[in-house]
């Protein structure tokens, strides 16, 4: 079921990566969902965090509040897949930083604009900088491929930027 929505926007980072990681994991034999992901968090959650959690459910904003919520408004079977924010490599990231400054992209760049000026020599130019690896040229074009495919050519770039 496609959401009409990009529900990972409305996913905090640290949820993103518990999801991510069960998404991740080769050992589960099926696809997890928001119910498996529940179930993960409230394994991990301390005794002191459900206590707290139990105290003051009004001020709840942990993490086990917040696939709580995702349960309630999704639903248990909902892939969780779904819910991983997308965000572009670092060296993804720098390309795209790349194409934000650029003079000759007069507006916003999309992930189209982006994968355009990847293929017309902008990640060669990285290369020959020493901002990019040369061995991730191939990677890097599978990446943005990737995210176009999920959010299509004219997503706006800059919202996949990693800031770490």
């Amino acid at each position: 079921m496609k959401f009409p929505i990009d529900v990972a926007t409305r996913v905090s980072p640290e949820l993103s990566a518990i999801v991510e990681s069960m998404v991740n994991d080769p050992d589960l034999e099926a696809p997890p969902t928001l119910a498996d992901v529940r179930s993960l968090v409230r394994h991990r959650v301390s005794a002191a965090e459900a206590r707290d959690e139990a105290l003051h459910p009004q001020e709840r904003t942990s993490v086990l509040r917040e696939i709580d919520d995702l349960v309630d408004e999704f639903g248990d079977e909902a892939p969780a897949a779904d819910f991983v924010a997308a965000k572009a490599s670092e060296a993804l990231s720098r390309i795209i930083e790349t194409a934000m400054d650029d003079p000759v992209v007069r507006h916003e760049p999309t992930l189209g604009v982006v994968r355009d000026a990847m293929t017309r020599g902008l990640t060669a130019r990285l290369v020959g900088d020493g901002s990019i690896d040369p061995d991730e040229d191939q990677t890097l074009l599978a990446e943005i491929d990737g995210l176009i495919e999920r959010f299509g050519p004219d997503a706006v770039a800059e919202d996949f930027v990693r800031f770490e």
